[in-house]
């Protein structure tokens, strides 16, 4: 019989196809390195090292792999813990919460039972991630449904380091810019502008969880010119600025 709680940590390559993914227990998504592209519900969202998605028991979801990551997930038995608060949510980590599942990787799956010590981690980190899920991360992008929102998309997400036009982008999908405008509207409810800023802070998160790099260099990086612009918008979003969210992935 499988353990009630187990880690799951795993090293995986880039793939080039998503993978579709759907299991029996509450699910834990996240990464020690490296980042995960989760998508679910039209939308999509990015889980470097400091944001983790909670996932309900038998709720599908699709999963990518865009640059080698080590998985640091955790599967609940629907009997060991209380349903989460939504059916999915991503949310930031805090330090106790990354403390405790880097304490949990020793128990993986196998036939043995927990010791008793296992058991109050795994509940200690259910009990901490059940709560932070209560406050989920605004920082999403919408993945769209028809196949030339979803070409838009992609296109913007490859150029957010440099310029990138709108009317360059329906051009490349087929689209007259006024009927891809028309598409944003209908299938995501928002401006392809306002799209476009959330990938950059989106982006911008990344690069501040995944090291030391400066955050003008960062705003640099993700398309802004400007570094007042850059933490306006990335305040706008998460509350915080770009040096006071990584800080808080941070012990």
């Amino acid at each position: 019989m499988t353990r009630r709680a187990y880690s799951f940590v795993r090293t995986f390559a880039p793939e080039e196809f998503a993978r579709d993914l759907c299991v029996d227990r509450h699910y834990l998504l996240c990464a020690s390195a490296g980042t995960l592209r989760l998508e679910a519900q039209g939308q999509a969202w990015l889980l470097p090292p400091a944001r983790a998605a909670l996932i309900e028991a038998g709720r599908p979801i699709r999963v990518s792999i865009p640059r080698p990551v080590t998985t640091a997930s955790v599967l609940f038995d629907t009997g060991f813990t209380s349903a989460p608060p939504a059916p999915l949510t991503v949310f930031d980590l805090n330090p106790l919460a990354r403390a405790l599942l880097t304490e949990c990787r020793t128990w993986g799956e196998c036939d043995e039972p927990l010791t008793a010590y296992a058991e109050t981690l795994f509940a200690a980190l259910a009990a901490v991630t059940w709560r932070l899920a209560q406050q989920p991360s605004p920082v999403v992008v919408p993945a769209g449904r028809s196949p030339e929102l979803r070409r838009a998309l992609e296109l913007t997400q490859q150029r957010l380091g440099g310029e990138v036009r709108f009317e360059d982008v329906a051009v490349e999908v087929g689209l007259a810019p006024r009927s891809l405008a028309r598409r944003f509207a209908e299938e995501t409810g928002m401006t392809w502008r306002a799209v476009l800023r959330r990938m950059r802070v989106l982006a911008a998160i990344e690069e501040l969880a995944a090291g030391d790099t400066p955050v003008t260099r960062i705003a640099f990086m993700v398309g802004y010119t400007s570094l007042s612009a850059f933490n306006a918008a990335f305040r706008e979003l998460t509350g915080r600025t770009p040096t006071e969210y990584r800080a808080s992935f941070r012990p």
